[in-house]
């Protein structure tokens, strides 16, 4: 179900946004692509990720957060419950 387009690049960040993170992209010396400011709620990419990169790295990041599923549109559930199953299975593996 991973697309690799802006499309769905933008459906990823729709569901950090709903969840209450702001997604930003600079640059660093990210060593997994991504930084995670908790306390206030703001995710920062390496933007030199392609689309690809940056999929991969939301992908794997977004079933770490703490993020309240009803706060979630019926859309960006779906994904995340999507998101999350495959986490799980990845980690049986």
């Amino acid at each position: 179900m991973i697309k690799y387009t802006p499309a769905f690049l933008n459906k990823l960040e729709n569901v950090l946004h709903e969840a209450g993170y702001s997604t930003r992209y600079e640059r660093g010396n990210f060593q997994s692509g991504w930084c995670l400011l908790e306390q206030k709620g703001i995710v920062v990419l390496n933007k030199f990720l392609d689309t690809e990169g940056r999929i991969n790295t939301l992908a794997d990041l977004i079933p770490q957060l703490q993020i309240d599923f009803d706060k979630l549109t019926l859309e960006s559930q779906k994904l995340y419950e999507f998101l999350t199953h495959n986490a799980l299975k990845d980690a049986e593996e």
